[in-house]
């Protein structure tokens, strides 16, 4: 039975019924530019993208000065660098907003804190994307939920456990949520990507939609996660591989976001499905399949044997081959001549 499980955002449809909703994550690879972040958004809309991403960083409400500490694993300074280099005032961030808008696309946000949370609440988003980071974070998940939009949640670096509380949330709230397994290491080791973990949240969540953020260094994982139902797809995204921003080496560009959205709603199409023959092959089962003949003329009463019948295309006949032992010993009920498709009255 199939699984009509789907939450909306802006009118748009997710779920196992509906071509996978692709996400181009800007983020934080505009290093801080909105001239770039716009560069990034045209050829996200030339890729056909219909759900752009960014990153709300308010980088004191963020992150204490210990931060300045904190090196992430794919930089050489410190988190708290990075983020108030990368971050784009109000200012910016709502003529980005309204620039993606105007392109006919979603935006969307990862909010890093209560005052970002804030920012995009007066933005008027029409719904929330929260990072794995933020997956535990529950007196800032209990602050969205109190807005009411759909959630897009990421669960990297959380387990199953961790996950239900943060689901207990939204659901207390009336808000509807869809689960992304993540594994936050950028990039991301194909051997990582882990679908028996996806699989794991989507048993364990199975009314919620399900999906993947991946930062791996090409579509497959995604395209993957498809084939196994997932209908929520995120990855990085720039205009083109020469930038330097942070997530650049695990992002999509143009072509390889086009590709993604083509190709996953081609496998989703082939999802599904049961063991028996579909109607449309009838054309071929006709030509294709064995059935009973005689290969020497047979007189009335002859027994018939493998000398006198076998199997031979094409499946008009009305004796299919896997009858054909069954047939071995019997009578024929008349003359037969050579070549002939059998029948069952021929048969005593």
């Amino acid at each position: 039975m199939r699984n009509h499980t789907y939450i909306e955002i802006a009118g748009r449809k997710i779920g196992p019924d509906y071509a996978p909703l692709v996400i181009a994550e800007i983020g934080i690879n505009h290093e801080g530019s909105l001239q770039v972040a716009k560069e990034m958004v045209d050829a996200a809309h030339k890729a056909g993208a219909e759900v752009v991403k960014h990153q709300t960083h308010i980088v004191a409400d963020e992150m204490s000065g210990a931060a300045k500490k904190v090196i992430p694993g794919n930089a050489d300074v410190s988190i708290y660098d990075i983020m108030e280099r990368c971050a784009l005032n109000e200012a910016d961030e709502l003529a980005l907003k309204q620039y993606v808008e105007h392109k006919g696309m979603l935006f969307i946000s990862t909010p890093f804190s209560r005052a970002a949370a804030d920012r995009l609440h007066r933005f008027g988003v029409v719904a929330y994307k929260i990072g794995s980071g933020e997956c535990n974070n529950y007196p800032l998940l209990e602050h969205i939920a109190s807005f009411g939009k759909p959630v897009i949640l990421s669960t990297g670096m959380n387990t199953i456990e961790s996950v239900q509380k943060a689901v207990a949330i939204f659901d207390a709230h009336q808000v509807p949520v869809a689960l992304l397994h993540t594994t936050n290491l950028y990039p991301t080791p194909i051997h990582l990507v882990r679908y028996g973990a996806m699989m794991e949240l989507h048993e364990a969540f199975p009314d919620k939609v399900f999906g993947l953020s991946d930062h791996t260094l090409n579509n497959n994982a995604c395209l993957g996660a498809v084939a196994l139902g997932a209908s929520i797809l995120e990855r990085h995204f720039t205009d083109h591989m020469q930038r330097t921003g942070p997530d650049i080496v695990c992002s999509m560009d143009e072509n390889a976001c086009k590709e993604l959205i083509v190709a996953s709603a081609e496998i989703a199409q082939m999802r599904g499905g049961t063991k028996q023959p579909a109607a449309e092959e009838q054309v071929t089962i006709d030509f294709a399949f064995a059935t009973v003949c005689s290969i020497k003329p047979i007189a009335a009463g002859e027994v018939f044997t493998k000398d006198n019948i076998w199997v031979k295309r094409p499946g008009t006949g009305a004796i299919l081959a896997e009858e054909f032992a069954n047939i071995l010993g019997k009578k024929a009920a008349r003359a037969i001549a050579n070549d002939s498709q059998l029948e069952w009255e021929d048969v005593i």
